[in-house]
């Protein structure tokens, strides 16, 4: 089996063989609020690596401008500590689903800081502080996420 990488960071397993088998897709809303019962936003799934790729490649541009600091997304290769929830280091990241609306600046992506084979799954939250994003756990490793899609 091919190892899907996205910024260099290699996918889960079991999400390369859901992309592959072209089941990697959204469960439907009432799934999604099952699962993410805080989460407000209607999301679309990534479905290739190069969506991810291209998706997350603008939190590089958050990171890098102080202006953006809503978003807490920070290079923890710049910090003298290690970057912790509710920041995101975007080097350790990759989208897995992005806003459906248009403007609405929210996603899923996999955090690699806890497990390299099998990351968690955080996501951007608004609705608790609408002017400060602050990254949350959604489940505590990918495959527990697509177990809980039932994916």
């Amino acid at each position: 089996m091919e190892h899907l990488t996205v910024r260099g960071l290699t996918l889960p397993v079991q999400l390369t063989l859901l992309l592959a088998q072209g089941r990697w897709r959204h469960p439907g809303d009432a799934t999604m609020a099952r699962v993410i019962p805080w989460f407000e936003d209607p999301l679309d799934f990534l479905t290739s690596a190069a969506q991810m790729e291209r998706e997350s490649r603008p939190m590089d541009m958050f990171a890098d401008d102080p202006s953006y600091g809503l978003f807490r997304e920070v290079r923890g290769s710049t910090r003298s500590t290690s970057v912790q929830l509710p920041w995101l280091d975007v080097e350790q990241a990759v989208l897995v689903a992005v806003n459906r609306m248009p403007g609405d600046d929210v996603a899923l992506a996999l955090d690699y800081r806890t497990d390299p084979l099998d990351p968690r799954v955080v996501g951007s939250d608004f609705w608790t502080n609408p002017r400060l994003c602050e990254w949350r756990t959604v489940a505590p490793a990918f495959s527990a996420f697509a177990t809980d899609l039932g994916l």
